[in-house]
């Protein structure tokens, strides 16, 4: 298990240190002057330059690249050009909303998916498990911003449930800034879930054909203990893997809910900072969201030994 663990760990160092280069490259060595980029092609001579000595563009990209991942374990990720506060307050402020919209989402899609696809596998073939599967391929055709419009339509035009949009901030109580996330949360939750509804159905399916459960049922138990006991733990390690793919996704996917329901989050800001050329807080949240997802993808590794302690016995 210290063999495995070690690796793991090794694994998402090397990946961390090859997603900042890789981030570094685009953002900041390719061609083109990035101080010119961000004042516009009007701006005065001068001024770019001061701006190039402002933010280091004129020491060398090494040089440049090892103070930006040493700042970034400091908790310092410069400057923001555009707001001239300290990019990493932005990005906290926009974490606190983010984070709290994609576990409400995750947890939505979790229950939703894993509830569904268990049921329609009990009942292979039948009314239910026809009609989930067919609820499941719209889910997986419907556009999450189109999803997130109806939601608006019905639940905060038409019946007044819900906010159409924004955030009063966590400041006025518990209830009202997760009232204002229910819809946005929703509309990403439908789709992943339909799509684990699926994965967790055909999962559970391969499992139920095996001699163990078949046993299990001989000696007298019901169809729903045998799932709930022994199928569901055998089929997790496709339903975590869709799991942690589905959480990346979700990730890339609030940008748009985000911006369609007016929430001050991580996608709303890096919107706002690509169109106001501030290329310091675009570099920094795209990082973010790369470690995020590199993070997620460890925890993955971490549950498969857990789920199936055999995995942390084999070779790399």
């Amino acid at each position: 298990m210290g063999g495995f663990l070690l690796r793991r760990c090794a694994g998402f160092a090397a990946t961390l240190i090859a997603a900042s280069a890789i981030v570094f490259l685009v953002m900041e060595v390719l061609p083109g002057n990035a101080a010119q980029v961000m004042l516009g092609p009007e701006a005065p001579a001068e001024t770019v330059r001061a701006l190039t000595q402002k933010l280091g563009l004129d020491r060398p990209p090494l040089a440049r690249y090892l103070g930006w991942v040493e700042g970034m374990a400091r908790g310092d990720l410069g400057e923001s050009y555009a707001y001239a506060t300290p990019a990493g307050d932005l990005v906290a402020q926009s974490l606190s909303l983010t984070l709290p919209l994609a576990a409400l989402a995750m947890a939505l899609n979790t229950a939703l998916g894993l509830a569904l696809g268990l049921y329609a596998a009990q009942h292979h073939n039948r009314p239910g498990d026809v009609a989930i599967m067919g609820m499941s391929q719209i889910g997986i055709a419907l556009p999450t911003f189109w999803l997130a419009i109806l939601l608006i339509l019905l639940f905060a035009v038409e019946l007044g449930w819900f906010p159409a949009g924004g955030f009063p901030g966590w400041g006025g109580g518990l209830w009202p800034g997760l009232r204002a996330l229910i819809l946005p949360a929703v509309a990403l939750a439908a789709v992943q879930g339909a799509i684990l509804a699926r994965v967790t159905r055909a999962a559970a399916l391969d499992v139920m054909r095996e001699d163990f459960v078949r046993t299990a049922l001989a000696k007298g138990l019901s169809r729903g203990a045998v799932l709930r006991r022994h199928v569901l733990r055998n089929a997790m390690i496709p339903i975590v893997t869709v799991l942690g793919l589905q959480f990346s996704n979700l990730l890339v996917l609030t940008i748009v809910v985000e911006n369609v329901f007016s929430l001050p989050g991580l996608g709303h800001l890096i919107l706002n900072a690509i169109a106001n050329r501030d290329l310091v807080v675009v570099r920094d949240v795209v990082m973010l969201l790369a470690a995020m997802v590199v993070a997620v993808n460890f925890l993955v590794d971490l549950l498969y030994a857990a789920i199936d302690p055999r995995l942390s016995l084999r070779g790399p």
